[in-house]
């Protein structure tokens, strides 16, 4: 239902990347808040350069002045902070979560460097690699504050994988909250940029390969005009482009223009080794993107639409 939203915060300006946009979530779905603080085990002085919260009078007093600067008065939102001191600061997130029953977690995504990303992950992809509810990860913008955020275009990436498609009733959930755009992308590997198991057979048969890529996309191009027909129908604005070339690249690139505010990805939620092994698209596109990401667990029993 995207009723209740859970934005752990560390006690860093970084860290409150997250919550322009809860705020606006919220406000626009009528949802309430739950600032929640984890005491970690052993934790350092600072983070990010910043003092880091390790008691939890801090950590209590600083989410009511958090939620003070960022809220209105409309927004129903509580605090909580976690005294228990936790080694797995994932793990105690995705318990919260499903423990007092959020339906979206928002969280800012520090941005360790593009490498080491790629192969550990963040704690925010952990999250969505071990919990069953929709993640957003929102960056600082250069300075390191928390940037402006809006919902007017959403680019919604799908593909041949029917279990990614579970990513739309969140997106069309979204775009009639907050009256924005969705934009559909589905993207089919040319012959330079296939990957996988098909890869080796396109060096040996690259003919009957082309043949059967242009057929893929005659009928994505089709599935989509009709999809696109459907969402217009019931009221949404709506666009639908079928792309070629590397997928992530691609939605790379698209994610970067001007007007997107928002890309929803479902995603199995591999992370680190597992992800980089297999060519996650979602993983790629979560280490290198700085546009807000919601990542959609799929694959996990899903969601039905209604519920959303």
């Amino acid at each position: 239902m995207l009723k209740h939203i859970l934005v752990p915060i560390d006690g860093s300006r970084l860290a409150e990347a997250a919550l322009p946009a809860a705020s606006l979530l919220a406000v626009r779905l009528k949802a309430r808040v739950t600032l929640m603080h984890v005491v970690e085990k052993d934790a350092p002085e600072e983070v990010h350069g910043q003092p880091h919260l390790q008691h939890p009078a801090d950590a209590e007093n600083y989410l009511h002045e958090a939620a003070g600067r960022y809220f209105p008065d409309s927004v129903p939102v509580e605090c909580h902070v976690h005294t228990s001191e936790v080694v797995d600061v994932a793990g105690s997130i995705v318990a919260h979560a499903e423990e007092l029953e959020h339906d979206l977690v928002i969280m800012c995504s520090h941005g360790r460097g593009a490498a080491r990303h790629l192969f550990l992950g963040s704690i925010a992809q952990s999250v969505i690699a071990r919990g069953s509810l929709p993640v957003m990860i929102t960056h600082p913008d250069a300075e390191g504050r928390p940037p402006a955020f809006a919902c007017r275009h959403i680019l919604v990436p799908l593909d041949d994988d029917p279990e990614h498609a579970e990513s739309l009733p969140v997106s069309r959930r979204l775009a009639k909250a907050c009256g924005a755009t969705l934009h559909l992308a589905y993207v089919i590997p040319d012959l330079a940029t296939i990957s996988g198991e098909t890869a080796l057979a396109s060096r040996m048969l690259p003919g009957t390969t082309r043949r059967a890529l242009d057929l893929t996309t005659q009928d994505a191009e089709r599935y989509f005009a009709d999809l696109e027909a459907a969402l217009r129908k019931e009221g949404f604005q709506a666009s639908a482009h079928v792309l070629r070339g590397d997928p992530a690249t691609v939605i790379l690139e698209a994610a970067q223009l001007p007007e997107i505010d928002l890309v929803v990805l479902g995603t199995h939620g591999k992370t680190g080794m597992e992800a980089f092994w297999s060519g996650s698209v979602a993983h790629r596109i979560c280490s290198q993107s700085k546009v807000p990401l919601l990542l959609v667990p799929v694959g996990k029993g899903g969601e039905r639409e209604d519920e959303w």
